[in-house]
């Protein structure tokens, strides 16, 4: 099978020249790497202020990512500017490429700083205390994360905390008929019991679910929920089976126990955080002006220039009309398997090469990228390390047709992989 490389080099080279167009910017280097977008660090040129870029590729977004997720994105973070999160400055774009420009934290993930060692509850409260300041500035705008978790939790140069990642955001005019939200998204270990269900879910409430987890494990040095099964993991989840560790004070106890119900309804609001004892104790209320904290019309209309008409009238594909009302759907699942992460992406490669038109457009070690160019269907699979002898196999796909896209996973390739799924009942038997 064909091995796809990229030169990290030369793209970096492009993107350097391409926001040399703009006379604003000076790429420095790269920060970190995504499915479908690379972060640099940039300088700009006349004030020298540090920025992260976040560059995404034209041809990777129109065949691959949403355009309606693309434009929700920009849409939730132009109506988020507060001390506690990512800021966005602009959004660019050129023949290649668009770029969102935003504020740099310079201290990096919380999650890196967590994995030298346990916080105290002093340090603990602090970070809860921005980590709900921000939420609930998110919430009284309509607008759910869905994906809290510690490595999208940011430190800027004073060590407070930056929330980042609006890739699986959600505002309230997304809430269906019944009141709910019904995408299954999220991180296993992060993922609330009423997403497993499948019967729709609180987006205020999941995000508080997922506080509890950031909580516990600044505070423990582990996740509540970590067994050897994703099976075993979610059935904790689903009872809210978890251990404090010996040194959490009962305030504290009491508090991640409310954060962790597993009843949506009886778990505490964001309110009756903010009046919990353990929250309170040294807590500095920052008062958040509208004026100052919300954009104003005409700045919203620069933001929406720059990203879409920009692109729009430059070469290559128009991207204007894809940026409206395009019902593409997104079908997500998930299985456990007991192969090696490479091993699940060269089979799936050789399968592919089984079959007439479909390809494989891009791969890494834990990732592969399909594309059926006769049915406008994009398929992405990640592989995550869930133990030392499992990984959980995630399959997004992007369809224009959800009935031809259905025919062809459900009836064709996904048959071909049964094998790679994980057996617990033939391990025990077996062992």
């Amino acid at each position: 099978m064909q091995e796809i490389s990229y030169s990290s080099d030369n793209e970096l080279s492009d993107v350097s020249s391409e926001m040399a167009l703009f006379g604003k910017y000076e790429v420095e280097r790269v920060l970190g790497c995504g499915a479908f977008a690379k972060v640099y660090q940039a300088r700009h040129v006349k004030t020298g202020e540090t920025v992260a870029i976040k560059a995404l590729c034209k041809r990777k977004v129109v065949r691959g990512k949403p355009m309606a997720q693309v434009k929700r994105e920009i849409d939730i973070m132009r109506r988020l500017n507060h001390p506690n999160i990512i800021k966005l400055i602009e959004v660019l774009g050129t023949k290649n490429r668009f770029y969102f420009v935003m504020e740099y934290a310079k201290g990096g993930e919380l999650f890196t700083r967590i994995t030298k060692g346990r916080f105290g509850e002093d340090l603990c409260r602090r970070y809860f205390q921005q980590l709900i300041r921000a939420i609930e500035f998110c919430h009284s705008r309509g607008i759910y994360h869905r994906d809290l978790k510690l490595e999208n939790l940011l430190l800027d140069q004073n060590w407070n905390l930056k929330v980042t990642d609006f890739g699986l955001g959600a505002l309230s005019e997304h809430v269906r008929q019944d009141g709910l939200l019904h995408t299954l998204c999220g991180t296993p270990a992060y993922v609330a019991p009423e997403i497993l269900g499948r019967r729709g879910y609180d987006g205020a409430k999941v995000d508080i679910w997922a506080c509890g987890i950031i909580l516990f494990f600044l505070h423990a040095g582990f996740l509540p929920f970590h067994e050897s099964s994703m099976i075993m993991t979610y059935r904790k989840i689903f009872r809210g089976e978890f251990k404090f560790p010996e040194w959490t004070s009962p305030d504290l106890r009491r508090l991640i126990s409310r954060l962790l119900d597993t009843n949506p309804e009886t778990r505490i609001s964001i309110d009756e955080i903010m009046r919990d004892p353990w929250f309170m104790k040294g807590y500095k209320e920052i008062q958040v002006q509208p004026e100052d904290y919300e954009m104003k019309k005409e700045a919203q209309s620069n933001v929406r220039l720059n990203a879409f008409h920009l692109i729009s009238f430059s070469l290559g594909f128009n991207l204007f009309g894809l940026f409206n009302d395009v019902d593409i759907s997104v079908q997500r699942e998930r299985f456990i398997s007991a192969e090696t992460p490479w091993k699940i992406i060269e089979r799936i490669g050789e399968e592919v090469e089984r079959m007439r038109n479909v390809e494989v457009t891009s791969m890494t070690e834990s990732a592969i990228r399909l594309e059926h160019k006769d049915i406008n269907l994009v398929i992405v699979i990640h592989i995550h390390r869930l133990t030392e002898k499992l990984v959980v196999v995630e399959v997004n796909r992007w369809e224009l047709n959800a009935r031809l896209s259905d025919k062809f996973w459900n009836d064709k390739l996904k048959p071909r992989l049964s094998d790679l799924v994980y057996n617990s009942e033939t391990e025990t038997t077996q062992g």
